[in-house]
């Protein structure tokens, strides 16, 4: 196989894919440059604070750059945030009371949150634990789409949160546009105005000119070393809502009567507002990677969701490998390429919070960022591997390359 002219073949075919990506990232750069003259950001907000960190000015202006960035009316960005999951658990336990109903639009979440949610497993502290109701409707059209119809009727009196998943998870289903979750959004706000609807935005910032929040989200969910990082945050998560939404979790993010007052952070600020503004970039960095890749494997013969010239609504291609073997080539020749620890020969492992065993490619400058590139997938049929990802355009190519070589090499292509 001459895999060089296979990748070029590829890459001449994505060209006018390439180009509406470019188009999307001034769109992008402009509305989050326009929102750092707006607050007047200048070298003082980058200044650490310790103890209480009251009056904090970095912590607040770059919360107030988020909610402009989402159009929305308040924010929480906070190093403090471990990880994704850790916002979206911090989300629901804010909004939800015992007694009251969660409904999945978007059919089963992502693996980490069964257990915040108690479908899976009996972690302590869980939603089931404390007496929350757990449904969830299936998305329909061969899972292309919100069934809106099924998801009102499966509102229940005492229903208070209704999620919707953007990005696809672990799952072969398609990412969701901002704007295909407008209708439910809005027939749901019309028929029960108290309910929040709540979107997990993970993997989703920035592929799109407009996020969740301009269609009528209540709350947008997401981690720091994810989209909104720009691959420079080492940490963190952020929350933009509305002020009734965000109001309530604050009180769990600290306590109530105390909020988002307080909360400091003994190092610098800057990798954070750098990170967002580098952020537009670098995903559209991320997304050609992932629109090459659906390319060269569409050229192969092999199932990809979303195809090469599909909108994108997140930074994941999911591929599907059909065998164990070929799908462990691929993430170890993808390790192989990566910057950080490539030596290291990725294996399947019992990840926690994960019920298969999980193999991940993850040569990162900050452990576990999914902007920087990375490829992980459970061991299940059809043996799908998650890719996103990549500081740059350049980065992802050669890392292709990498694992086409390994996966010939083990006679798995």
């Amino acid at each position: 196989m001459d895999i060089k002219a296979l990748i070029a073949r590829a890459e001449q075919d994505c060209a006018p894919v390439f180009k509406r990506l470019e188009e999307n990232e001034m769109t992008c750069t402009r509305y989050v440059l326009d929102a750092f003259h707006e607050e007047n950001v200048a070298t003082r907000h980058f200044a650490p604070t310790t103890g209480y960190g009251y009056d904090d000015i970095g912590r607040d202006t770059l919360e107030r750059i988020f909610a402009r960035i989402f159009g929305a009316e308040s924010a929480i960005v906070r190093p403090s945030i471990a990880c994704g999951t850790a916002a979206l658990s911090l989300c629901l336990f804010g909004l939800l009371l015992p007694g009251d109903h969660l409904l999945s639009a978007t059919g089963a979440p992502y693996d980490t949150m069964e257990t915040v949610i108690g479908t899976v497993g009996n972690a302590p502290g869980n939603l089931r634990e404390m007496k929350v109701e757990y449904s969830q409707v299936e998305m329909c059209d061969d899972q292309q789409k919100i069934d809106v119809d099924a998801v009102l009727s499966a509102i229940r009196p005492n229903t208070k949160v209704v999620l919707i998943q953007r990005s696809r998870g672990y799952a072969w289903r398609a990412s969701l546009l901002p704007r295909e979750m407008e209708e439910m959004i809005t027939a749901v706000h019309k028929v029960r105005p108290d309910i929040f609807v709540m979107v997990d935005n993970c993997y989703g910032m920035f592929t799109t000119e407009n996020e969740p929040t301009h269609f009528g989200a209540d709350v947008c969910v997401g981690s720091l070393i994810k989209n909104a990082g720009g691959g420079l945050a080492p940490t963190g998560a952020y929350l933009v809502g509305t002020a009734r939404a965000i109001e309530r979790i604050e009180a769990r993010l600290t306590a109530p009567g105390i909020g988002r007052e307080v909360g400091s952070y003994a190092a610098s600020y800057q990798p954070f507002y750098q990170g967002l503004f580098m952020a537009p970039h670098t995903v559209a960095q991320a997304v050609k990677t992932s629109v090459l890749a659906a390319r060269t494997f569409e050229l192969l013969g092999m199932k990809t969701t979303p195809a090469f010239d599909a909108p994108r609504a997140d930074i994941i291609q999911a591929i599907q490998m059909e065998t164990p073997e070929r799908l462990i080539a691929f993430c170890q020749g993808i390790q192989a390429a990566s910057p950080i620890d490539a030596s290291a020969v990725p294996e399947p492992w019992d990840m926690p919070g994960y019920t298969d065993q999980v193999i991940m490619a993850a040569g990162t400058f900050v452990s576990g960022a999914t902007t920087e590139l990375s490829a992980d997938a459970p061991i299940r049929a059809p043996y799908t591997a998650y890719l996103q990802g990549g500081l740059t355009y350049v980065h992802g190519k050669i890392a292709l390359i990498s694992a086409l070589e390994k996966m010939v090499k083990e006679n798995s292509l």
